[in-house]
């Protein structure tokens, strides 16, 4: 074999350097490929002439790795080194860069970045590989089977050159229709452990750019003066004390009257203006109930007849089924407010170009959302609108609100001044957790009645709390029945074999903002689910794996066997049921986003000391791994964010004001509340699901599970330090 590094050969490349061979897919989801920067549709994948490849990535990165997971799936299928490929953001067109997930949004959410990108990655990759491979075969006069492309590398036995040699070739040839996948067995990269992130370096080193580090010249910082309670309104201010601040430039009420923005040369200026602006505010239609008040009204939702029967149960013969049973449970469960406090503050900056373009920077979630927002609110084409997608620096949902709240907030504060200075807006962690969205409060009530073998016989549960989805964009395609399905995910559509199982759901009135929360509703529907099953286990005599064995043993039945298959793998793994001296463990097995996640949490200590957290065992079947060390990661980020939260945080309100500020009172879980995590990834052959939220409904339930054989009692109201558990 020889190296075409030849003169000839060089020349031909460097003739080369302009082109640029790009590969997509259009609206109707066909492959399609053009010569040139420019095309009629947004690509996947482009090649420049010196053989530079780039993915085009269309979910935003905010440490969950489609920015590493999405180039691998191309460098797979065209023969690439990790090294070979970088990667861009795409730009805003759901035409093309929607969520499959979402209809016609572009967004990230629902862990949904690789389930929904994988096959339209890889198609884009292995066409690219076909076109290349034809156009050498052109070059050479050889069968294009013969030739194959690795490490970058076009071969045959005799031939060899890099890909930049036929990338000006290849780029005037159609896109293959159905271009051959590889076959699992030839995967080099996808599942590989040894596969690293490619932003590791850039966030390690400080050269990642993440949206708060954005200086624009001449850009002015804008910060927002609110209202102590949700709805109210700004009537009137006075800056005389603000101009007092160096830096200060103006304030001005917004538009809507939502607050009062304050300009500034910097942040800390901005912030210290704002401290001193005095604003009157017409609180007449704002909220004033407490967070006692809410409560109150949910849990008397509890006690009438739920609004919808989600699943059509015959409620009467379910309530017999369980009356007639031989042990019957009932427990009622609260879950609170609940903040997303991402590390990195909310901010966004938004310039008008010289063309009268509307240009917004930002770790954009849903970049969709403002896009349609800004058309309205600066009266402009959308092909006027640019979205500069930005790193971000954590979400867990809270940048991807249906109404696009701090990008039109941004607008807003935009709009209103003369447009000839780029604005960035900043929202402080005080801002964002006195005055954003939250998790909704739920309560939940659950009647399980057992026959005298330890089977379950009837499951009535209710729900009652704030829909998130409803009044939405989302509200057609997530509203079925008038049931908010995320209000009831793993409940309703549980995989347990559960005869006689009644729900019923009962929207509250509004309380505040909500939004959802990493893992949506599953972060209270899997805490009641597996905290009733260990008490059923317990009440039927029977080990919980076994337990909840029994009630997963349909071997056809692809949820139940998978379930059943993470869940004896947790228990192997964790050596469950020979804890160490003086320690106890708790299980809980969930399915959510497509995959099932079970985890064995490990304590010791008592309620009188202080609980320890020791160690976390998990199992999870995401599918196929693309990248495995991502997918533990997940995994362990997801765990700590359950715990945490169910450990001692909550958002109250007083008066309709809510009563914590920043860290100190909503205080994110520490580095040594965990002794150890150990992830265990189950191999599969299935496409990949989800992995950025199924590793946080079972936690909190495992730990709950594991508490209760330290005091003997359940922890049906969070977070646990208000039911009266102290941490070590």
């Amino acid at each position: 074999m020889t190296l075409n590094s030849s003169r000839r050969s060089f020349l031909k490349g460097a003739a080369a350097a302009g082109a640029v061979l790009v590969v997509g897919l259009r609206n109707d989801g066909a492959l399609a490929a053009a010569s040139g920067e420019t095309a009629s549709f947004n690509p996947f994948v482009k090649i420049d002439g010196e053989g530079n490849v780039t993915a085009i990535v269309k979910h935003f990165e905010k440490g969950q790795g489609p920015a590493t997971g999405l180039p691998t799936l191309i460098a797979e299928e065209i023969g690439l080194r990790m090294d070979q490929i970088d990667y861009e953001f795409a730009p805003s067109d759901p035409g093309v860069y929607n969520n499959l997930a979402f209809g016609q949004f572009q967004g990230t959410g629902g862990s949904t970045a690789m389930a929904n990108s994988w096959m339209q990655y890889r198609q884009a990759g292995a066409a690219v590989r076909e076109m290349l491979i034809s156009a050498a075969a052109s070059e050479w006069r050889v069968d294009p089977a013969d030739i194959k492309i690795e490490e970058g590398i076009v071969k045959t036995d005799a031939n060899a050159a890099p890909i930049a040699a036929f990338v000006s070739s290849a780029a005037l040839l159609d896109a293959p229709a159905e271009p051959r996948l590889k076959d699992p067995s030839e995967f080099q990269l996808i599942g590989n452990e040894t596969v690293r992130r490619k932003d590791s370096a850039i966030k390690g080193n400080g050269q990642a750019m993440y949206a708060m580090d954005l200086h624009l010249p001449n850009q002015m910082v804008a910060v927002i003066k609110r209202p102590e309670s949700r709805g109210g309104l700004a009537v009137s201010f006075d800056d005389t004390a603000s101009k007092g601040v160096k830096g200060f430039v103006n304030a001005t009420i917004l538009p809507n009257k939502a607050g009062v923005a304050v300009y500034a040369e910097n942040t800390w200026a901005a912030i210290q203006a704002r401290e001193m602006l005095d604003v009157k505010w017409d609180m007449s239609a704002a909220e004033t109930r407490s967070s006692d008040d809410i409560k109150a009204e949910i849990m008397a939702a509890l006690d009438a007849e739920p609004t919808y029967n989600v699943n059509k149960a015959d409620r009467a013969a379910v309530s017999a089924a369980i009356d007639g049973a031989s042990t019957v449970l009932e427990k009622t469960f609260y879950f609170p407010l609940l903040a997303h406090a991402p590390m990195e503050p909310l901010n966004c900056t938004i310039e008008q170009t010289a063309e009268g373009n509307i240009v917004l920077h930002d770790g954009c979630q849903i970049p969709t959302g403002p896009h349609m927002a800004y058309q309205e609110i600066f009266n402009l084409p959308a092909d006027k609108i640019q979205i500069n997608t930005m790193l971000a620096g954590g979400s867990f949902g809270r940048r991807a609100t249906p109404d696009a709240d701090y990008q039109v907030e941004a607008a807003l504060a935009f709009v209103v001044t003369d447009r000839s200075r780029p604005v960035k807006l900043i929202w402080t962690r005080e801002d964002d957790i006195r005055s954003g969205y939250y998790r909704p409060a739920f309560g939940h009530k659950v009647r399980v009645g057992l026959n005298d073998v330890g089977k379950i016989v009837g499951w009535q549960h209710q729900i009652a709390g704030q829909s998130i989805i409803k009044g939405t964009a989302f509200e057609s395609m997530m509203v079925h029945d008038g049931v908010d399905h995320s209000s009831v995910e793993g409940v309703a559509d549980s995989p347990y074999d559960i005869p006689g199982m009644a729900v019923g759901l009962t929207d509250t009135p509004k309380a505040t903002s909500v939004l959802w929360w990493r893992s949506v509703g599953h972060t209270h529907t899997a805490y009641v689910m597996e905290v009733m099953m260990d008490l059923a286990a317990k009440a039927a005599g029977t080990d919980p794996v076994a337990f909840r064995l029994a009630h997963l043993a349909d071997d056809t039945n692809a949820d139940q066997s998978r379930k059943a298959d993470v869940l004896k793998l947790v228990a192997e793994k964790a050596g469950w049921g020979n804890a160490p001296e003086g320690r106890v463990q708790g299980i809980a097995v969930h399915k959510s986003f497509g995959s099932y996640a079970a985890q064995v949490v490990e304590v010791s200590g008592d309620l009188s000391s202080g609980i320890k957290i020791e160690k976390v065992t998990c199992a999870v079947d995401c599918g196929i791994a693309v990248n495995p060390d991502i997918v533990k990661a997940q995994m362990e980020g997801g765990i700590g964010y359950g715990l945490g939260h169910a450990m001692r945080d909550q958002i109250t309100l007083t008066g309709g004001a809510v009563d914590q500020f920043n860290f100190p009172d909503y205080e994110p879980l520490r580095i040594g509340d965990i002794g150890r995590i150990d992830v265990h990834i189950v191999p599969s052959a299935e496409a990949p699901t989800g992995v950025g939220e199924p590793g946080t409904p079972p936690a909190a339930p495992a730990l709950a599970n594991a508490l209760a054989k330290v005091s003997g009692e359940l922890v049906t109201t969070l977070p646990m330090a208000e039911y009266g558990v102290a941490f070590a």
